[in-house]
């Protein structure tokens, strides 16, 4: 069981009410990781460079899954150049809805998700219309490396539309939530589960408003939410509890996450998990340069944690087992 407990989130609560207290070494003691902290002494030690185009191109990662049996959402087709629009209709066949991505895209950015068609006109999620000329010029969009890392010239993901899975309907405003586990030396060490508000627009993008909850490795429970810079224990839009929720089909979830480890060679990365109503949970994209929000959603320190599993002589080589321990060490 972990030591990072009520104790340390009344004391993180008390930093909040005072933030002149927030000096280094008071936010070293309570076992806070820092970003630098996190690319000198984990990133650039446990993370070769030669394995992150595995993960930050995500067609790549979904072939890597796929090739391993992890389930990810359906591929329907792949536009590399522009001439290759044409063949969307192929591509759709007769498919009312789908996500259009760039396979190099990051922050949730450039994503179009189609909730359905009406005529020529294909309709958003959030019900606006688009028309097939404008399809067109955000794939044209997407290939001009707009929204891909480094502005470079990208290729459009046409893929499944996670339906969500009910048990989240209660806490999130009209996009997918999705569950980010940090995994280090193949050990699951923390969770959260981002919520789509209002202000986030439906995404599940902490930066622009979603709400992080963590979750108890042990139970697959969620604890209280961070939105922002607050802790809060219900959804802003419906005022519905966001503490107390049950993930369902926790353990395989974990072990999706684990078994990423053994697929991308990273020693710490960030594994993304959406939870569909009709194929239960699929991987969506690796992180090898995760962020560090998971502290405030839990309410712990990421650097006692991974402390404890660098110290280990040798984590166990089946993924079953480093869920087991990861929830035996963090477990609430």
């Amino acid at each position: 069981m972990s030591t990072v407990g009520r104790g340390w989130r009344s004391r993180l609560r008390l930093l909040r009410r005072n933030p002149p207290l927030r000096l280094p070494s008071t936010l070293r003691q309570l076992g806070i990781l820092g970003m630098n902290e996190r690319n000198g002494d984990y990133i650039s030690i446990y993370n070769k460079r030669k394995f992150y185009p595995l993960v930050d191109d995500k067609l790549k990662t979904k072939q890597l899954a796929l090739e391993a049996g992890i389930a990810t959402p359906e591929l329907y087709g792949v536009i590399e150049i522009e001439h290759q629009v044409r063949d969307l209709d192929e591509m759709l066949g007769d498919r009312q809805d789908f996500v259009i991505k760039p396979a190099q895209g990051s922050g949730g950015n450039g994503i179009m998700v189609i909730g359905g068609r009406r005529g020529n006109q294909f309709l958003r999620s959030s019900g606006v219309s688009v028309s097939r000329s404008e399809l067109e010029h955000f794939i044209s969009n997407v290939l001009s490396g707009m929204y891909s890392l480094g502005g470079l010239p990208d290729k459009a993901i046409i893929e499944y539309r996670v339906k969500p899975h009910a048990v989240f309907d209660a806490v999130s405003f009209q996009g997918v939530p999705d569950i980010r586990t940090i995994v280090f030396r193949g050990v699951p060490v923390a969770s959260m589960v981002r919520l789509p508000t209002r202000q986030s627009d439906g995404k599940a993008n902490l930066h622009q408003g979603a709400i992080g909850a963590g979750i108890d490795l042990a139970t697959g429970k969620t604890v209280d939410g961070v939105w922002f810079n607050s802790v809060l224990d219900s959804h802003p839009d419906s005022g519905n509890a966001v503490r107390g929720i049950q993930v369902p089909d926790w353990q395989l979830l974990l072990e999706l996450a684990a078994r990423s480890y053994d697929l991308t060679q990273l020693g710490y990365l960030g594994v993304d998990v959406v939870l569909d109503a009709e194929h239960g949970p699929l991987v969506l994209e690796y992180n090898a340069r995760p962020g560090l929000n998971i502290q405030l959603a839990n309410q712990m320190g990421l650097r006692s944690r991974l402390e404890k599993v660098r110290a280990l002589d040798s984590v166990p080589a089946s993924a079953a087992a480093r869920v087991a321990l990861g929830q035996e060490l963090f477990g609430e």
